[in-house]
């Protein structure tokens, strides 16, 4: 997908939610753990309900690849079951260097046909460089992010000039790619950060984790946030997926996607 196909969808849709599919086969309604795939049927009656919504999904593959095969199957079915035109990200974080990111990259972008996959920077260059290889597929590098653990390592002091590791990466990681295949995970908890970050990268997209369950703030976010062309994908995964356990699980989740948007519709109304 192109940056303007995303952003034509994010101008028809008013909306630039992501909905994270992070199916947990603990958490679902117990209803569905009579069918054949409880995780792609929870899944289906999810995008069924919130497509409408949202410009992104977001599966985390740890759900899927902790229930071994079946789980890669339901994964594959899922990202099948996406309508067309709605921009897929693998939350996978992998890297390497070499020839095992090129593996990495084959297996999401030819394989399995996402559009991105989060990719985690620390190994450098040659760990990254290889997902920039594929032609309208896009690397999502992990920067400042919404867990405090984060702080533990993203935050430090880096030059005598006060660079922090995360603007490190980021500044550095921008020459390797550009607005049209790169973009970064900004955590909604920290919506300070923005104001540097988008000195550094004006044209960048953003994903934003973190808005509903973790605490973040949307309205915050995108003062800080936006650029021309909106530049953010804000996800949220268990504020919608699970915002019922009953047999209304579908309908509650787009209820939940649609307050969303509905917010996202004003604030794009001053772009």
């Amino acid at each position: 997908m192109t940056r303007q196909q995303l952003f034509d969808q994010i101008k028809a849709k008013e909306s630039f939610l992501c909905v994270g599919l992070d199916t947990d086969i603990k958490k679902i309604p117990k209803h569905l753990l009579s069918s054949e795939d409880p995780i792609f049927e929870f899944n289906k009656q999810i995008i069924d309900a919130t497509h409408q919504y949202a410009v992104a999904y977001k599966p985390n593959t740890a759900f899927y690849e902790a229930e071994g095969a079946k789980g890669w199957e339901s994964l594959q079915k899922t990202l099948d079951y996406i309508p067309k035109g709605i921009f897929t990200i693998a939350d996978a974080k992998r890297a390497d260097i070499g020839n095992t990111s090129s593996m990495y990259a084959r297996a999401f972008f030819e394989n399995m046909n996402f559009d991105s996959v989060t990719v985690a920077p620390y190994m450098g260059s040659d760990s990254v460089k290889p997902f920039l290889e594929f032609n309208r597929k896009w690397v999502i590098i992990l920067a400042a992010t919404s867990n405090p653990g984060g702080l533990d390592f993203q935050d430090v002091i880096v030059s005598v000039d006060g660079e922090k590791l995360y603007e490190r990466v980021i500044r550095k990681s921008a020459e390797w790619g550009n607005a049209n295949n790169t973009m970064y995970v900004v955590g909604a908890t920290r919506p300070e950060a923005l104001i540097g970050i988008r000195t550094m990268i004006p044209d960048h997209f953003l994903l934003i984790p973190g808005v509903g369950a973790q605490g973040g703030d949307l309205q915050a976010v995108c003062k800080y946030g936006l650029n021309k062309q909106c530049g953010l994908l804000i996800n949220s995964s268990r504020g919608i997926i699970y915002s019922d356990s009953s047999e209304n699980f579908a309908r509650a989740a787009g209820e939940a996607a649609h307050k969303i948007q509905l917010e996202m519709a004003e604030i794009l109304q001053g772009l």
